[in-house]
């Protein structure tokens, strides 16, 4: 076991965390019984009460199963960060099915994938992407959709600025496979008794890799209740703190920082549907927020409005998260703000969140802090595979409680996604990095070809397969470019047919309306071909090479 950083570990804090050996689901329940006035959700002024939540959770659970919703069945959902996320979790969760969390800015080409992966025949769905969904509802590949209007859920009045989703009336739903959100939670059915158990299927966050279409990663109720409850142990949170939500719900780290830790702890979590900085300000002073979860770049975005001064940030005690290293004078402005230092760690789809957290009271910059309870934690070399020493670069692999079981329905990229250390079995994250004397680990490349663009991980391979839908493209290699204000960004080299005539320009737009935003090459290149290995493999790692020294 991995024990180099016991010496810096938080003061009064255990090595092992017992986790508590029920479904995430009971979590809501104990909560709604022991605090069932107090808000569970503060949602643009509105409160939802523990008590409110629950009874919600309930009717929707009851539908599900008049569905014909059952143990271990998957459903997707695929909405913003609403109150109705919530309500649709933990819904499922009670009618003893999984999460299948889809991010919202998918198409319909891309929702088509989640559901034959997963065989779901229902999707809970914010109005905005019932376009994305009814489609699939017209196919015959869903059977039934319960559409969410964000708006319904701000009740009081708010001087608070409202995105655009939240402020949309009511659309009508003009098909009988779909029911509106009010409809489904009026229609008067109660659930049977909660059967799930630790060992159960929880949710299936989907992640991929540098080939195929995105996999379903398998993580039972025990493996999620661990990093919710890691988090809350190790930031000493309590039941009288008040959480921002800005992250995705639909992320692993904002589903558990930001829903499923205030949920088992039962504070209050104050929910954003959209970033944007002054409102979290507003958000933080008006009801005196005490704990944070973000990306680096949205701290950065606060920190560079130039009022931010003007708002009363004490209340803070912890503010953390990732997706980037934390740049040392941004740091040091935030310290200068608030006295808090910005608390790195690192987690993956495949972890449901932080395997690794920086300690508190002992923060390292630019880290992914020390691995967090019951977490062992290794360095190997990536060819020989055998075990390294402090300061020695190799591939990052770890072994505990949070590490999901598998890759849904894919059990060859399971096996070797795993590795045998001293008769224990580590997920190898495909992420090169070292730990240093301390015990603290740090990342300096990775072995996947991800793209982290503004903290969204956008996988070449997957773009690579929607492009491959233009009648045009006959080739396609995608990796990162360097981008001023998201740190890097997708460009795409796009061989065409002989026949085929685009410009870069068509291509780009042609994927706007093909793909979530996020993953659109920004950049498109017209080659006349690829360079390819005496294999016949595309050498997209040449490219990547080429790139990055010819942008600085």
């Amino acid at each position: 076991m991995f024990d180099r950083h016991h010496a810096v570990w938080p003061a009064n804090l255990p090595h092992t965390l017992a986790l508590p050996q029920t479904s995430l689901y009971t979590n809501l329940e104990i909560s709604a019984r022991r605090y069932p006035d107090r808000p569970a959700i503060v949602y643009y002024d509105t409160p939802l009460s523990y008590r409110e939540l629950d009874a919600q959770v309930c009717a929707l659970a009851g539908y599900l199963q008049s569905k014909g919703v059952k143990r271990g069945d998957r459903v997707l959902l695929f909405m913003q960060n609403a109150p109705q996320f919530v309500v649709g979790y933990y819904a499922i969760l009670r009618a003893d099915a999984a999460v299948v969390p889809v991010n919202p800015m998918n198409r319909s080409v891309e929702l088509e994938h989640y559901v034959e992966d997963t065989d779901a025949t229902i999707c809970i769905c914010g109005q905005e992407r019932y376009e994305a969904v009814a489609p699939l509802l017209d196919a015959g590949k869903l059977e039934h959709a319960i559409v969410a209007t964000y708006g319904d859920y701000v009740t009081e009045p708010t001087d608070l600025d409202l995105p655009a989703e939240v402020q949309a009336d009511v659309q009508p739903i003009e098909s009988d496979k779909a029911v509106a959100w009010s409809q489904a939670l009026n229609a008067g059915h109660v659930p049977s008794a909660h059967e799930a158990g630790p060992d159960d299927l929880c949710v299936l966050p989907y992640s991929s890799g540098t080939t195929g279409a995105p996999k379903g990663c398998v993580h039972t109720h025990r493996s999620v209740m661990a990093t919710a409850v890691h988090s809350i142990y190790w930031s000493r949170s309590t039941s009288e703190g008040r959480s921002l939500a800005t992250l995705p719900y639909f992320h692993v780290t904002g589903m558990q920082n930001g829903m499923n830790a205030p949920i088992f702890i039962g504070s209050t979590v104050v929910l954003m549907t959209r970033w944007e900085r002054k409102t979290a300000a507003k958000l933080i002073e008006r009801y005196r927020i005490t704990r944070w979860t973000n990306i680096v770049t949205m701290a950065i975005d606060m920190l560079s409005d130039p009022e931010i001064e003007s708002f009363d940030l004490s209340s803070l005690e912890s503010i953390s998260g990732g997706g980037a290293a934390m740049p040392e004078a941004v740091s040091d402005k935030l310290l200068k703000l608030t006295g808090l230092r910005y608390i790195e760690g690192y987690g993956l789809s495949e972890t449901i969140a932080g395997t690794h957290i920086n300690p508190f009271d002992a923060p390292k910059p630019q880290c992914l802090g020390i691995p967090v309870f019951d977490v062992d934690s290794r360095i190997i070399d990536t060819d020989q595979l055998t075990e390294l020493g402090p300061n020695e670069v190799g591939e990052i692999v770890s072994a505990g409680p949070q590490i999901f079981t598998g890759y849904w329905r894919r059990p060859e990229a399971t096996e070797s996604a795993f590795i045998d250390i001293d008769g224990k079995q580590f997920f190898r994250t495909g992420d090169i990095g070292y730990y240093d004397e301390e015990g603290y680990f740090f990342i300096v490349d990775r072995v996947k070809r991800m793209i982290n663009a503004s903290g969204y991980k956008v996988w070449p391979a997957e773009v690579e397969s929607l492009m491959y839908r233009h009648p045009a493209i006959r080739e396609a290699c995608v990796i990162s470019t360097p981008d001023p204000r998201r740190g890097e960004t997708v460009k795409a080299c796009v061989v065409l047919n002989n026949e085929g005539e685009a410009s870069a320009d068509e291509i780009r737009e042609w994927c706007r309306e093909n793909m979530a935003a996020y993953k659109v090459p920004r950049v498109v290149e017209l080659c006349e071909t690829l360079p390819r290995s005496p294999t016949g493999k595309v050498m997209w790692r040449a490219l990547q090479e080429q790139e990055w020294p010819e942008a600085s």
